[in-house]
């Protein structure tokens, strides 16, 4: 079997009612995941977009959170409404879904390129 071209991890973290941060299950991850997957299956990108459920991606407070792979581009307040945008503007057309994107200098858990010591 060929290598996939993409992976798209889905956070369906559960953090329980009431938890601060939030989290994607609360908001929907379930329900968007299910959707990827079977509008990727119509889109006959079964063997080249590999679509994975995640646990927590660390994006908690965005809403439901995607990152594509090997682009890295994350992707916060994702609803099943927008699956069909990211598929074909960007894992058929290239063209990252900007309304949608999390910036790499507002993702947590990255520290500032300033911080870094060889």
């Amino acid at each position: 079997m060929a290598k996939f071209q993409r992976h798209v991890f889905i956070c369906i973290n559960d953090r329980g009612p009431g938890h601060p941060r939030g989290c994607c299950a609360s908001k929907g991850a379930a329900e968007v995941a299910a959707a990827l997957k079977s509008r990727l299956h119509e889109h006959g990108l079964k063997r080249v977009v590999r679509a994975n459920k995640a646990g927590c991606l660390d994006q908690c407070a965005r809403g439901v959170t995607l990152v594509v792979y090997p682009e890295a581009v994350w992707y916060g307040g994702v609803t099943v409404d927008d699956v069909d945008e990211i598929i074909e503007r960007h894992l058929l057309g290239g063209e990252p879904v900007e309304r949608l994107r999390i910036p790499d200098e507002e993702l947590t858990g990255i520290e500032p390129a300033e911080e870094h010591h060889a």
